[in-house]
């Protein structure tokens, strides 16, 4: 599976977007779901809702119906990593979605990301590896 952040979520969706063609194309090409988080998703569904409305909010519960796109599930095992993560990161700062995007990470094993943000070069799987940032042109 690919990780998936709330920026390229929107993109997807969203034609006004520079990239949505291109991230469109790319994910339809992946044989893999994407895996997002509730925290992108929900990241993702308002800014749809101010963009574009329900519509744009239909299309995002489209990949979820369609399972182009999965969730991952925290737990709340994972909720003292979480803060320690956005300790961590507090220079950045670490938003809550990415920090659970790097939290999935560490517990699938996962790697490859598709994402608009470049704090992914920075953060650290398991505080050792970097993200594979998928590029699409």
């Amino acid at each position: 599976m690919i990780l998936c952040d709330a920026g390229v979520l929107l993109c997807l969706v969203d034609r006004t977007q520079p990239l949505h063609k291109a991230y469109k194309g790319a994910v339809l090409r992946l044989t893999k779901p994407l895996l997002t988080t509730w925290s992108c998703l929900t990241e993702a569904m308002y800014l749809a809702l101010r963009r574009g409305g329900w519509q744009m909010q239909k299309q995002l519960g489209q990949l979820l119906l369609n399972k182009l796109l999965t969730a991952y599930e925290i737990q709340e095992g994972d909720y003292p990593r979480l803060l320690a993560l956005m300790e961590q990161y507090r220079d950045r700062p670490m938003d809550l979605a990415d920090v659970t995007l790097v939290l999935a990470a560490e517990k699938t094993g996962y790697r490859q990301i598709l994402t608009l943000d470049s704090d992914f070069l920075f953060y650290r799987i398991g505080d050792r590896d970097t993200f594979e940032i998928i590029q699409v042109q």
